[in-house]
């Protein structure tokens, strides 16, 4: 499945490799990025904008 632009967009909560590269990227735990999609909704810059205020 080839990713498109609106793919790398969202962050999918519930896939663990998503998780991990989003945690990886911004050096958040797992858990942390679960809980910014929770509470953000999947969009990514929403996401890493609310790990970046941690």
């Amino acid at each position: 499945m080839s990713n498109t632009k609106q793919d790398r967009a969202k962050v999918a909560g519930g896939q663990d490799h998503e998780v991990k590269y989003e945690a990886g990227k911004t050096g958040a735990s797992k858990t942390e990025v679960k809980e910014a999609v929770k509470s953000e909704g999947n969009s990514r810059k929403a996401v890493e904008k609310k790990l970046a205020s941690k």
